[in-house]
């Protein structure tokens, strides 16, 4: 399987090549059902659920029979508000409810890896070395994207809260910032271009080929003494239950 690349820059704007995406992140998959699943899952959360009309059995008045049933030429009615008539109830009117939709948590992380890898695909995934934000100032980070070519709406991925960055773009509507491993395949898909910190990938990584430790192996002779003290242990409780019992 081919390397995932992407273009690097350093914290002034200057660009270094291409470089290496890791590959547990990056492995070139895009599952398109998964990715409509979710964001379809994600819209749906997004509303609120609070439509609502009234019914024949909701709207004020009506109790009384308009006419009798026969011997007038027209037809029969019950009341003034059904749904025929003007200021009557509507037919299965909308009633308030919960659209949510759960997602499994593997299905979303499947759906997130495949985001990265169709912006990586298109050539819209950028690593870059953030530089630190003294004060908010949101005229520096349009000029830093403004140096690495960011088009459309740009989502910035850094490593850790950079509260002074999140501070700058919070008055831009087409710039997001958030912490790497926050984001949905919602935000990754909704963006022109994806720039992520460098060491944010780096702490990705290193965390993920972190060796984990295996319970030791019991040699046999410590089980074949288990095994035989089981019995005699047994036997011993059997006969403190007699004694109990006497």
């Amino acid at each position: 399987m081919a390397m995932v690349k992407a273009r690097y820059y350093t914290a002034d704007g200057g660009e270094q090549g291409n470089r290496e995406l890791p590959g547990d992140l990056f492995d070139g998959v895009v599952n398109e059902s998964v990715l409509h699943q979710v964001v379809k899952a994600h819209l749906a959360n997004q509303r609120q659920g609070t439509a609502a009309a009234k019914n024949r059995s909701a709207v004020r008045g009506g109790s009384r029979k308009p006419w009798r049933q026969k011997g007038t030429g027209r037809a029969r009615q019950g009341t003034i508000r059904a749904p025929q008539w003007v200021g009557g109830g509507r037919v299965f009117p909308p009633q308030p409810h919960s659209w949510r939709q759960k997602v499994p948590r593997k299905v979303r992380a499947l759906a997130r890896r495949s985001a990265f890898n169709a912006r990586a695909q298109d050539d819209r995934v950028v690593l870059m070395d953030l530089p630190e934000f003294e004060t908010p100032k949101t005229r520096r980070l349009m000029e830093l994207l403004e140096s690495v070519g960011a088009e459309g709406r740009v989502l910035v991925l850094t490593d850790g809260v950079r509260e002074n960055m999140v501070l700058s773009a919070r008055n831009v509507q087409e710039v997001k910032v958030l912490t790497f491993g926050q984001e949905s395949a919602y935000d990754l898909l909704l963006a022109g271009t994806v720039i992520i910190e460098g060491s944010a990938l780096n702490a990705g990584e290193a965390a993920t080929a972190a060796p984990v430790k295996k319970a030791e192996p019991v040699p046999a002779e410590e089980e074949a003494a288990a095994a035989e003290e089981a019995p005699a242990a047994e036997a011993e409780a059997d006969e403190d239950a007699e004694v109990n019992d006497a």
